[in-house]
């Protein structure tokens, strides 16, 4: 099904670039235009993953590279990836205060798990590894490729309305001076969270959470690990980009248009579908 969804995602933007060129430079911009679909695709597919790390400041965690942290999540996570019957991801650390974590990659074999330092500073490592072990879920699932997709077109559709922006306002620095271009803005982020919104399913989390629960053999952990994300998530608020917010196990703050880019369902109904009360 996801697999559908990327040739989906991929074919749909490929043919709303070769309309636009279509219809604002004739043949020569249809020939641009699909020039610029070959590439998006390939960059989309072969890049979405690093484009998603490069996005979110990561640093790798190796044995060399963040020993210490490698200590404490490298084992658990290699235990995990048997019990799944997956390869071993690369792990990654988000400099950030504010707790979350994501998964990316194409496919199970280049996969990559990032956590950041504020989860690994207030939970223990039965939570911790529910998290991994989430995060694991949507690779196991083949979530990655799908999400990774969507953030980069959701990031490319944001950017030309930044780009837009910028020359809207004369060139200015001061976005706002410009109603031309918040119109734009105002016009291509909808755009982008309705490209998200169709691409990425709510049923995903239930999901990964349910793998959490049966590979770590407990729901406890992911309990105890989402009420600690919800309590400290509006103490120390992430800022992370909203066309990234649909990959982290708990979405980042976010008001105005960003809130159009949420996909997750609340904390209470992923508890309580942990728990079993799920109706």
């Amino acid at each position: 099904m996801n697999g559908m969804k990327t040739v989906l995602l991929l074919g749909g933007m490929s043919g709303f670039l070769l309309f636009i060129g279509q219809a604002f430079g004739g043949r020569s911009g249809l020939l641009m235009a699909l020039g610029g679909a070959v590439l998006m695709n390939f960059f989309s597919y072969f890049f979405s993953e690093k484009m998603a790390l490069s996005m979110s400041g990561a640093q790798r965690v190796s044995e060399t590279e963040h020993p210490y942290i490698w200590n404490r999540i490298g084992p658990m996570t290699a235990r995990l990836t048997e019990k799944m019957g997956l390869p071993m991801p690369r792990l990654w650390v988000l400099p950030e205060e504010s707790p979350n974590a994501f998964a990316t990659g194409r496919n199970p074999s280049h996969s990559s798990v990032a956590v950041s330092a504020g989860l690994l500073e207030i939970m223990n490592d039965q939570e911790v590894e529910a998290v991994i072990a989430h995060e694991l879920g949507h690779i196991l699932h083949r979530d990655i490729l799908i999400s990774s997709i969507a953030a980069t077109l959701g990031a490319a559709i944001t950017g030309v309305a930044r780009f837009g922006m910028f020359f809207g306002g004369g060139g200015r620095r001061d976005e706002d001076d410009s109603p031309a271009a918040n119109l734009l803005m105002m016009f291509l982020a909808p755009v982008a969270a309705l490209l998200i919104q169709m691409a990425v399913s709510r049923t995903r989390e239930y999901s990964a959470d349910a793998a959490a629960a049966k590979y770590t053999g407990s729901p406890v952990g992911l309990v105890n690990g989402l009420r600690k994300l919800d309590t400290w998530s509006q103490r120390i608020p992430m800022e992370a980009s909203p066309t990234m917010s649909h990959m982290y196990i708990f979405p980042p703050a976010m008001g105005g248009l960003a809130r159009l880019f949420s996909t997750h369902p609340t904390t209470e109904q992923r508890i309580a579908a942990l728990l079993g009360q799920r109706q």
